[in-house]
This record gives structure tokens, C-alpha cells and sequence, in this order.
């Protein structure tokens, strides 16, 4: 058991050369870094409407907008005709002389800001893009490349933009900017006033797998029908209102492609014209399902609300039956989502459908219709694990935060890899098609689905409920949603290799210098899944099983989602939070972690083990002779007896005297005198102290460490003993608070405990980037001898090119 003496200074024997000095405060005139700085001078100022506690203030406000949108989806040329009516509230204490509009197909534009700015060798939309030539090597572009380039040439994206009218039909003065439109109003809108406006556009749909966005078509070619199918994903595909914030005013940038939406909360009313034979899945509730639905699948529809297990509402033969024949006419759904931040919808007749009820007794939505959408080449992947991960999600997310929010959650699978919108996803995995006509799926494939199902449901909570600023902050629904995704995964198997989301798994990041804070803008990351995805989840995994503990960060993650739904936060509103509901300081974290690139590399330089001087002479003095002789022997007297000479003193007996029987060791009166003096010049107090320490004879150690990294961590120790028995030791990061570059800990055991090994970070939970200087004493670092050849050039001079021009193939077994 450990135990910690008060009164050790004046008695340990220090070894003259511990550096103990080097833990001293330096002075600000030299090189001292507060890392313990509060952020009051970087996070904005508290005011009536975000509050010091990272609450919603009491005058807290923010705008509503409400659609309602009709949409004629033209199958054969893949385009989209719509329009809306647009209903505004400002709720906002200012007058609005005009609105903004996000127009994001205009991203597609050849003149627009995101193509104009897209670097080449840069961060590119897709794969390796391109690759920049170097000494011999050329420049080249990839295969998907040329194809992006030939789609954006043959095909005219972006919006058209047929009209801005009152509800009157007197036309509105309207300005495009990139992605970006102003409509000028007829008279500014005061606080508290509503204004609407209606607005019709055309856009011609991108195909995702050429040019590679958030939304699109997908065709298949090889279906049964002459011509094929497609699936189509609708998301940004009709004009949204600019944010009108009490942070910012009008978020007017430019969409790039990287940083996603921010975006209004308001209740729609959207009907969509499709082919008669297609299923639609979208946000919200479907309005006119017998018009839509057969009896058949309308029934099934209500089994599933009760359901144990997915239930089939379309069935795959069905599907099958769709997917071969040619639509008769059209047909339109119609959807209601109420408190909504954004719409999407999917549309195809390749599409099976199954659901299963979720129930969240007391909530405001009892039963939660788990839904997924998925063709033939989704196979028996999606069959089983698509719904059922949903319906995970739920069970996992709600205990962070809150019941799910609305009424049905679906995923649907389409050319997107993942994207989220309300009540609705958008994910990529797929079986592979043997030459048998069987279908299977790689452990990566299940791993894909399951994990981007988790991750794209997950984020109707973040950000399509707690609504952050997307476009500004990636990390804080990126990252809180993929530490919450890696908490899921792990409670769905713990056994399937997982990765990027816990602090292990950022290192090469971490130590990179291919790296930005994660406090970056979206659009200026060079590595934005590592950078928004995984540092921030790796830093809640520590905080919540390191730092702050389990049950402090899990109430105060809660308390966040609580006060923040619906509403829209900011970083300081989160780090507030954390920190009043944890009742835990961390502005040196949030400051490390987020605002700097430094890494966690703390090393254990050295060990001092000091035992107590009793100040006895007859207790000392043997032992210190005792210490003398276990010294190795000087090399020079250990050759002389090897060689056997002749030691004078041994030879010529008379010139011994009273040292030859008494070393410098020999206890003399005075030495005893000198202990007695000591002893009686002791207070009281200071007599019991040493008393107890001389017969405690405890082992102390001081552990030497020094920050490589930069960034302070709880040092966490792994403590072996002689007697076999181990023990974990967590100190606090705020033992760096007055040397953040290199500190001393002093730990006190037993006569009996002592430490025969000591391991930095034994469990790899802070990521730290060294783990060979976490040994002390420091290990034979394992490896491996693997054999291998060399390869042969791949130069076109090093080739026998007169072999291959006859279709010769060289032995190589032989010379």
C-alpha cells in the first residue's frame, strides 16, 4: 500500500547528480510557457445570449423558415424542375433589408469558386487525382480525373434560377453570387415579422460516380431494363436560406465543397413528382401513402411498427419486377417534416424497402420507424445489418444525449459513401457479384456498412439536432459524432478492428507535419478525416477514460446535447459546457489539443531510489561500508591478481598500523556524540517525524520526466514491484503547471514494496508517440527479420524488350 510522508527533505540522500533543479519555475524573461493559461482572451466574451456557463442566454434567439416545395424528377434526362414557397420569421432583434439564399448546385459550375480554387496536387474530390512529377518521374492525372473533367464539359450544371417572386407575383431584385443569392425585399423585415416569397429552379442532376458530391444519380447499365435504372440521391436540391446568427450575421461563405451546411430550422410540406413504378424514401413522414402504396405494403408498413425484425415493405422480388419493367405513368409523394434543419429524399426502382419500430417509451415519438432502402446490389449485407445498425444507433445515441428526435430513421444506399440530412442517410457499401450469380461481402464491406450506418444516423443528433456550424467547425459534429460512432461500434463487436477514432490511432498524425489545429476552417484542412474526424473523438475518449472519468463526462456530454437541441451552438458554448457540468478546469486541454499541433511524448528519463539516513553511526556507516564493497572491483586489481603479484603490505607485516585494521567507515566517539547532539537539537515535532521515518525505512523514488511533445498529459504509470504485484498510478496534467518541459514526482512505498519497473502510459490511452522512452529500465525494442528480394527495375530500358516483342517468357528459376 502506498503512503506519503510529509517531512522527507532533510533526510533523504540525494545522489549529488539528480537533476532536481531543472524542476524550478523558470522566469518569463527566459523561455516559460503557461499551458495552464486560461482562454478567456480566445473564446468571445459572455452576453445575453450565450451565457458564461456555455448555456443559451436568456435572450437567445434564432430564425425559422418554413417550404413547402413541389419537385418533377425527369428520369430520362436526369433533371429536376421545382419550386417552393418560402415562408421567413425573423426572430432576430434586427431589421433585414434583404435575405440570402444557399444555391450549392452552383458548386458544379466550370466558373465557380470551388472549381476556380481547386489546387492541383492539391486536396482533390476523389482518389489520387493527380500526381505531381519529380526528377524523372511525370506529372500525371487518374482515370477518375479525366472522367470528372469530360462530365463537367459535356453536361451544364448548377442552377437555373426561373424566377424570385412575391406570393402577389411581383418579381424580387435578386443578385447570384457563386453559391450565394440576395433577394431584396420590398421593405426591410423588422423583429419579429414574417415575410414570404416564392421561387421556381431547374437543375440538371451531376452523376455522383463521375463528379463525385453529396448527391446525384447513379446509373446501371447491365439491369434488365432496356436502358438500364438509376438511383437517384437528392440532397441540396432546392434553394436554402442563409443563416442569420447572433455570432455571425449572415453566413455568407462561399461553399467549397469541404465545410458542409449551416443551416435554419423550419417545417416543410414537399410533394414529389416521380415514374409510377419508383419507391421514394425521404425526410419526414409520407402524407399520401394509399395513393402511393399497394394495400400489401401498406399493411406490411403497420406490422413493422411492432415488429421484433426488419419487415420487407417492398419485397425483393418485387423490386425485381420494378426494376425490369417501365413505369406506366407518374406517380407523387408527399412529405411532412416538422422542425427540420434540412430535406433529402432518394427515388429508384431498383429499391427494396424493410422497417422495424423502435420504441422509446415516454418520448415524444414512441415508436421510431427504422427504415432502409437498398437495390439488388446491396444483397444479403443490407438485409441484415443495415436496419438493425440503425435501430443500434438509436439505442447507443440516446443515452449520450436524447430520445431520438423524430419520427423515422432511414439509410439508403446509393453512390454517396455517407452523408446524413433529417430522418434520412445516404450510405455506400456493397456486395461483390461472383460469376456464379452468388453474392458475397469482405469483413471491410460489413465493417463499412455497419460503421457508416452508425455514423450517419448518428448524425440526426449532430449536427440535425444540436445544429453547429458545419461550414465553420467540422470538429464539432464530425468529431463528436465520430467518438460516439467508435462507442457504438465497440458495443456492436468489439472484436471488429475499429480504427481512427481513439488517441492510439492518431499518432502518425499527431506527430506529422502535415497538420493544422483542429480549430482550422473546414475548407483550409489538408487532412480533414484525420484532423475533424478522429483527433477530436480521440480527445473525448480521453477526457472521458482519462481525464475527467466516465461519469462526470457522460452527465456533462448529456447536459450539452440537452441544452443545445435544436439550437445552435458554438465551440465556446461546448467547451463552457463540458466544463461546468464536469466541474473540471480544462482550459489547457482544449487549448493543447485544439488550438496546437503539439503531440503527447512524455519520456521517463530516469529513476532515483533514496532510503532514509538514520544519522545513526552504528547503522550507517556498516551500510555505507557494505555499499563500498559491492562496488565493482577496480580493473587494474583484479589483472594484478591474474597475474599474481606481490602486494607489499601482505609481504612486509611490519609496516601495518591502526588503518590496516580501521577504514574511513570505523565508528568513532565522536561520531556518536554527534548523533546524540543531533537528536536532542530536534522539536519535538520534528523527533516524531523522524522516529517514524527511521523505523518505517520506506523506499523512495523520484521519477525524472521530461515533455518531448509539447503537450500536457496526465502522466499515467504502470508500476511493476519486486514481489510481482503491479499498480496504476494516474497523476494529474497539472503537475506540468510550473514547468511544462520536464518535472520530478516523488513516490514513497513500503520497506517492503519495492519498484523493479516503471511503464509510461501502459494502456496506450493518451496516444503518446514514444513508447520506447516510456520503459524504465528501457526494453530490448521487439522486431521482426523479414526476408525479402529485391525488385526488378521497372524502367523500360532495365526490360528485355526484344523478349517481349516475340512473347518470350524468362525461367525464373534460372539464370
Amino acid at each position: 500500500m502506498r503512503f506519503v510522508l510529509f517531512f522527507v527533505a532533510l533526510f533523504l540522500a540525494v545522489p549529488a547528480a539528480a537533476p532536481l533543479a531543472a524542476q524550478g519555475v523558470q522566469q518569463t524573461k527566459g523561455s516559460f510557457e503557461d499551458k495552464f493559461r486560461q482562454l478567456d482572451e480566445v473564446l468571445p466574451d459572455p452576453n445575453t445570449y450565450r451565457n458564461a456557463s456555455g448555456a443559451p442566454g436568456h435572450e437567445y434567439w434564432q430564425q425559422k423558415v418554413d417550404y413547402t416545395i413541389e419537385a418533377e424528377l425527369d428520369e430520362p434526362k436526369r433533371r429536376l424542375t421545382a419550386r417552393a414557397t418560402v415562408r421567413y420569421t425573423n426572430n432576430s432583434p434586427d431589421t433585414l433589408p434583404w435575405l440570402w439564399m444557399q444555391l450549392d448546385q452552383n458548386i458544379f459550375r466550370t466558373d465557380s469558386m470551388a472549381e476556380l480554387t481547386d489546387a492541383f496536387g492539391g486536396a482533390g474530390r476523389r482518389g489520387p487525382k493527380v500526381t505531381l512529377g519529380g526528377g524523372n518521374e511525370p506529372t500525371r492525372l487518374s482515370m477518375d480525373e479525366l472522367r470528372r473533367q469530360q462530365a463537367m464539359a459535356d453536361n451544364k450544371y448548377g442552377y437555373d434560377i426561373n424566377a424570385v417572386r412575391t406570393l402577389a407575383g411581383a418579381n424580387l431584385p435578386h443578385t447570384i453570387v457563386g453559391t450565394l443569392m440576395r433577394i431584396d425585399l420590398p421593405e426591410p423585415l423588422a423583429p419579429g415579422q414574417t415575410t414570404e416569397f416564392a421561387i421556381e429552379w431547374a437543375f440538371n442532376i451531376v452523376e455522383e460516380d463521375a463528379v463525385v458530391a453529396r448527391s446525384g444519380y447513379e446509373h446501371f447499365p447491365d439491369d434488365p431494363r432496356k436502358g438500364g435504372n438509376d438511383i437517384f440521391l437528392l440532397a441540396q436540391w432546392f434553394p436554402r436560406m442563409v443563416v442569420y446568427s447572433d455570432y455571425e450575421g449572415w453566413h455568407n461563405k462561399e461553399f467549397l465543397g469541404r465545410g458542409e451546411f449551416t443551416l435554419e430550422f423550419g417545417d416543410y410540406d414537399v410533394a414529389m413528382t416521380v415514374p409510377d413504378d419508383h419507391i421514394v424514401a425521404s425526410t419526414g413522414v409520407l402524407q399520401n401513402p394509399e395513393t402511393v402504396l399497394t394495400a400489401a405494403q401498406r399493411q406490411r408498413l403497420e406490422t413493422a411498427k411492432n415488429a421484433d425484425a426488419p419487415v420487407f415493405i417492398v419485397t425483393p422480388a418485387e423490386a425485381a419486377a420494378a426494376e425490369a419493367g417501365n413505369p406506366r405513368g407518374k406517380k407523387t409523394w408527399r412529405f411532412s417534416a416538422q422542425n427540420v434543419r434540412d430535406f433529402a429524399w432518394a427515388s429508384s426502382r431498383k429499391f427494396m424497402w424493410d422497417a422495424q419500430g423502435h420504441k422509446q417509451p415516454g418520448a415524444e415519438h414512441e415508436t421510431v420507424l427504422a427504415m432502409s432502402f437498398w437495390p439488388k446490389e446491396g444483397g444479403e449485407l443490407w438485409r441484415k445489418y443495415s436496419t438493425a445498425a440503425v435501430v443500434h444507433t438509436m439505442k447507443v445515441y440516446s443515452r449520450f444525449s436524447f430520445d431520438y428526435p423524430y419520427p423515422t430513421a432511414q439509410s439508403v444506399n446509393g453512390p454517396v459513401g455517407g452523408m446524413e440530412y433529417p430522418m434520412i442517410t445516404f450510405n455506400g457499401p456493397r456486395t461483390t457479384l461472383n460469376k456464379d450469380g452468388s453474392r458475397t461481402y469482405s469483413l471491410a464491406e460489413k465493417m463499412f456498412l455497419v460503421g457508416v450506418v452508425i455514423h450517419e444516423i448518428g448524425h440526426i443528433y449532430f449536427p440535425m439536432t444540436v445544429n453547429s456550424d458545419e461550414r465553420q467547425w467540422t470538429w464539432m459534429d464530425e468529431g463528436l459524432n465520430s467518438f460516439l460512432d467508435s462507442v457504438a461500434g465497440y458495443e456492436w463487436d468489439p472484436n471488429m478492428p475499429w480504427t481512427r477514432s481513439v488517441p492510439r490511432d492518431l499518432v502518425s498524425y499527431m506527430v506529422s507535419s502535415d497538420q493544422q489545429p483542429i480549430m482550422t476552417q473546414s475548407d483550409s484542412i489538408t487532412n480533414l478525416g484525420a484532423n475533424a474526424y478522429g483527433k477530436p473523438s480521440a480527445a473525448y475518449h480521453l477526457l472521458r477514460d482519462t481525464i475527467i472519468g466516465r461519469e462526470r463526462f457522460d452527465f456533462a456530454l448529456k447536459e450539452y446535447a440537452r441544452r443545445w437541441k435544436f439550437k445552435r451552438p458554438t465551440p465556446a458554448d461546448f467547451f463552457r459546457t463540458i466544463e461546468e457540468a464536469s466541474g473540471t478546469d480544462l482550459d489547457w486541454f482544449w487549448r493543447g489539443w485544439f488550438y496546437t499541433t503539439d503531440h503527447v511524448d512524455i519520456s521517463l528519463d530516469s529513476i532515483y531510489r533514496l532510503k532514509m539516513d538514520t544519522k545513526d553511526p552504528d547503522i550507517d556507516l556498516p551500510r555505507r561500508r557494505k555499499e563500498r564493497d559491492e562496488e565493482p572491483e577496480l580493473v587494474g586489481i583484479g589483472l594484478n591478481r591474474e597475474q599474481r603479484l606481490p602486494i607489499w603490505v601482505l609481504e612486509n607485516p611490519g609496516v601495518t598500523d591502526f588503518y590496516d585494521k580501521n577504514d574511513q567507515f570505523t565508528v568513532t566517539p565522536k561520531d556518536r556524540k554527534g548523533y546524540t547532539d543531533f537528536l536532542d537539537g530536534l522539536l519535538p515535532w520534528e523527533r516524531k517525524a523522524f522516529d517514524r521515518a527511521v523505523k518505517e525505512d520506506a523506499n523512495y523514488y523520484v521519477l525524472n520526466f521530461s515533455n518531448k511533445g509539447g503537450l500536457v498529459m496526465p502522466i499515467i504509470l504502470g508500476l511493476t514491484f519486486k514481489d510481482g504485484s503491479k499498480e496504476k498510478l494516474n497523476i494529474p496534467a497539472e503537475i506540468w503547471r510550473r514547468n511544462s518541459r520536464e518535472v520530478a514526482k516523488l513516490l514513497v512505498y513500503p520497506k517492503g514494496k519495492e519498484l523493479v519497473q516503471v511503464m509510461v502510459d501502459p494502456d496506450w490511452e493518451t496516444g503518446d508517440a514514444d513508447l520506447e522512452n516510456n520503459h524504465y529500465p528501457r526494453r530490448i525494442i521487439p522486431s521482426r527479420v523479414e526476408a525479402f528480394k529485391d525488385e526488378a527495375s521497372r524502367s523500360r530500358v532495365s526490360r528485355d524488350l526484344m523478349g517481349e516483342a516475340v512473347g518470350a517468357e524468362p525461367d525464373k528459376k534460372r539464370k
